[in-house]
């Protein structure tokens, strides 16, 4: 798909009016809580897998609802850890943003040399704009991505794909396309980036996510490794009976490492809403501008981290994600000052309702 660039989220200019004139609204009414509630129990039961949390915050007052087809767990499932799988992209893109707006980096600095300062970056280079905004040219994985991932692949195929592996491979490889031509959802291209920023930085990726996004917006339910039962949902095969070992994300950690609890996942949504109340508040800002669009009559717009399509009432901004045995949507949107965070323990399999049910239940009144 070709894509048209408009700006950078790290640009001065990147503000958004919403959060320097909001208010604080009313507190919903007991009736509207009850049919919050109605509809998060009928979301949690279309939903269909062993362990369902969906997790919603409006105008500031949050409201959970739990339930699943298996037993319940004996911790809370809306106190258990999530793997979110590609929605950890919105991390990347909320600690690559601040970076920017710090100064440490601009953004135009390009992978390889990052990854090798002393190779030549050629005429037409990756830099890290082009693998955030998947404009990189890389293709969804490495080539050889498969081959050496079957042995695993029912169960941890990334974990067979070290790091020094993918970054191997992306200084051999020349990209498909002529970065910033096109745009190809590329969970390569991601995890390419994590390894140039931490190495261009001087600080591991999970060192970096952790001070600078973690810690910064008060995630302490939030990790990129799992530790066990008591503390990380256990995810299922698509039968939704059968448990799969805890997601290993390999060299790929930028891209889908992210677990987190539901209530640290509103925390994370609710600062977008609200960036003012937050440290990194120039970057929750910038991260909110769309940075180009595509399609048909460029209809699908995109920010640095988060797809963005229109409602009545103004734009909604979203990323969903999957593991091997796990799904989640994140979701917000500014004209209602509602965030949305759904998670469930089964994989995704043909007609799936967790996404549908979940973007329905954000996009709708």
């Amino acid at each position: 798909m070709t894509a048209r660039r408009t700006a950078w989220p790290g640009a001065p200019a990147a503000t958004d009016a919403y959060a320097a004139s909001k208010s604080a609204p009313p507190r919903s009414a007991p009736d509207d809580e009850a049919v919050l509630r109605e509809r998060l129990a009928a979301a949690v039961d279309a939903c269909d897998a062993p362990d369902v949390v969906f997790a919603v915050s409006r105008r500031g007052r949050r409201t959970l609802y739990s339930g699943g087809t298996a037993p319940p767990p004996a911790v809370p499932r809306e106190d258990l850890r999530y793997e979110i799988g590609s929605a950890s992209k919105t991390f990347a893109a909320l600690l690559l943003t601040r970076l920017i707006r710090r100064g440490v980096l601009t953004g135009g600095e390009t992978a390889v040399t990052c990854l090798d300062p002393g190779r030549p970056a050629g005429p037409h280079p990756v830099t890290l704009a082009h693998l955030i905004t998947h404009t990189s040219g890389l293709p969804a994985l490495p080539a050889d991505f498969v081959r050496r991932g079957l042995p695993a692949w029912r169960t941890n195929p990334y974990a067979r794909y070290p790091a020094e592996r993918l970054t191997d491979t992306f200084l051999s490889q020349r990209p498909r396309h002529r970065p910033g031509t096109r745009w190809h959802y590329s969970n390569y291209g991601v995890s390419v980036l994590g390894h140039a920023v931490a190495a261009t930085v001087g600080t591991a990726w999970e060192d970096l996510i952790t001070g600078q996004v973690l810690r910064a917006l008060g995630l302490s339910g939030t990790a990129l490794r799992a530790e066990g039962p008591e503390t990380d949902a256990v995810g299922h095969r698509k039968d939704g009976r059968t448990p799969v070992p805890a997601f290993d994300a390999g060299g790929f950690q930028a891209a889908g490492a992210i677990r987190s609890t539901p209530q640290d996942l509103l925390t994370f949504l609710e600062a977008h809403l609200d960036p003012a109340r937050s440290p990194a508040a120039g970057a929750l800002r910038a991260v909110r501008v769309p940075v180009l669009a595509r399609g048909l009559g460029h209809r699908h717009v995109h920010t640095v981290g988060w797809f963005r399509h229109p409602t009545d009432g103004g734009p909604m901004y979203f990323h969903s994600g999957a593991t091997l045995g796990q799904q989640a949507f994140l979701g917000f949107r500014p004209d209602t000052d509602t965030a949305l965070a759904a998670v469930c323990s089964r994989r995704f399999r043909a007609r799936d309702p967790f996404i549908a049910t979940a973007y329905a239940l954000l996009a709708g009144p």
